[in-house]
């Protein structure tokens, strides 16, 4: 019993005192995990991959002939960028917003890049 109340609290003091940003990253990459999809961390270029993760940021870039949505996205491991060309918006693809993402992992001045990704948007954001 003493084994079982040492160890949470623990875990409550890890809780209270490490950053927030670290340890949401570990839930994301754990939930990640365990959903199946790939690491970011682990993929690389030329590779199919489905990632599950959050957008931290998103920009518009309305330049009249190349107009594109780039996006950041996190999973706890890595970050990799996400680009839709042709577009000046896309309903929902928000920060802070869960998505599961889908397509090829290219390389964009040595950051990792995936254009017009396929996506499905997670109910818990």
């Amino acid at each position: 019993m003493a084994l079982a109340a040492n160890g949470y609290f623990r875990r409550l003091t890890r809780r209270l005192t490490e950053d927030i940003d670290q340890l949401d990253a570990e839930e994301m990459a754990n939930s990640s995990q365990a959903s199946g999809a790939q690491r970011a961390c682990d993929c690389s270029r030329g590779e199919e991959v489905t990632m599950l993760g959050r957008l931290r940021s998103v920009e518009a870039c309305p330049k009249s002939s190349n107009a594109s949505v780039e996006a950041e996205f996190f999973d706890g491991t890595d970050a990799v960028t996400l680009v839709w060309i042709g577009r000046r918006r896309i309903a929902g693809i928000e920060p802070g917003k869960k998505l599961k993402v889908r397509g090829r992992l290219g390389d964009r001045n040595g950051q990792k890049v995936i254009y017009n990704p396929y996506y499905e948007l997670s109910g818990d954001a």
